[in-house]
């Protein structure tokens, strides 16, 4: 009987869940045993789960759970060194060489544990069968327009809070912006044409903003990009892996520009393979704005849980395309054989 094990958020601002209730009920009616951590912070209530059968436990109970239960959770676990025997479900960031990441492969291969990490389970033809991509960008562009805005204050951007939904963001972003003027940012996208940039485009043009938008096809020349320098505003869409070329040098901040605002909604500045290399930090709700430069400045904004600032249309959309998959774990498909060859490869490296 395969046991799945919904587990509480323990990172700060993560109210998201990679399974709806919906969800859960199916699950349950194909044979999966569900249990459900209890989390006052979740955005679906607890008694959503109830009702949909799950069984639920205490939060953060995880670690006590069935050796033969899988955990399903988003964000990272507690980094307390404790050996990891069960198998996980997360986005772990391990395989990129991250030093976090290194420690969390360390952990599994200490408790005989396995990763089967979200960003890696893909299908036959190595796409991504689930992913939040499309509200990282919204979210993402959101948070660098109001870096703009602040900037036209002569101020650097402040706290950033979750919203109830889509509409309340964009209303209040369209506030922000009315009260610098009528003058609006140019923008150049990098990984226009995936969800993330998706993302990015659309709260853009309802924002007013003029888009550039480029892809692999504007990137194969493999730069220098000083396209890049001409904009007011740059995102970066593509995730960092070997062979990215180098979009924003170290140099970038000191040479002639335009650019003022930088959105890594890709947001992995501790790899080597990242293409932006003014930064070495992520940024935080609390702080989303990191001055890199101030004559003239420029500001970058990495936060690496965007979706979370829209936390249920980002739940309820990323559920809805990782359920299928999901469904096959029972009968460990090929999505879920992959996902733990990945693991294996990585893991023999450490």
């Amino acid at each position: 009987m395969t046991h799945l094990w919904v587990r509480a958020e323990q990172r700060d601002n993560e109210t998201r869940v990679g399974l709806t209730p919906e969800g859960a009920r199916q699950l349950i009616s194909s044979g999966v045993t569900l249990t459900v951590e209890q989390s006052p912070t979740r955005v679906i209530p607890d008694h959503a789960y109830d009702a949909a059968g799950c069984t639920l436990a205490p939060a953060h109970s995880w670690p006590t759970a069935p050796k033969d239960a899988i955990i399903f959770g988003l964000k990272e676990l507690p980094e307390d060194a404790t050996p990891l025997p069960h198998r996980h479900i997360m986005f772990g960031h391990a395989f990129k060489g991250q030093p976090a990441g290194q420690v969390l492969l360390q952990r599994f291969k200490a408790g005989g544990g396995t990763l089967l990490d979200l960003e890696y389970l893909v299908d036959d033809q190595g796409r991504r069968v689930a992913a939040f991509g499309y509200w990282a960008g919204y979210a993402g562009a959101a948070v660098a327009l109001k870096c703009w805005a602040a900037q036209q204050r002569n101020d650097i951007a402040g706290p950033v809070a979750p919203y109830d939904s889509a509409t309340q963001l964009l209303d209040d972003l369209q506030s922000e912006l009315m009260a610098t003027g009528t003058n609006r940012p140019t923008a150049l996208i990098i990984g226009a044409l995936g969800r993330v940039g998706t993302g990015v485009f659309d709260i853009c043009s309802a924002m007013g903003v003029a888009c550039t938008k480029w892809d692999m096809a504007e990137t194969k020349i493999g730069g220098p990009f000083p396209e890049v320098l001409a904009h007011d505003l740059f995102f970066n869409c593509v995730l960092a892996r070997p062979g990215t070329p180098v979009f924003v040098p170290s140099g970038a901040g000191g040479a002639p520009r335009q650019l003022s605002v930088i959105g890594d909604i890709a947001c992995d500045p501790d790899s080597d393979f990242s293409p932006i290399k003014v930064y070495e930090q992520t940024t935080t709700w609390a702080e989303p704005a990191l001055r890199v430069y101030g004559d003239p400045v420029l500001d970058v904004t990495a936060i690496d849980n965007l979706p979370s600032l829209l936390p249920l249309e980002s739940s309820e959309d990323y559920a809805a395309q990782l359920l299928p998959t999901l469904m096959t774990l029972k009968d460990n498909g090929d999505v879920w054989h992959r996902a733990e060859a990945t693991y294996r490869t990585h893991s023999e490296q450490i």
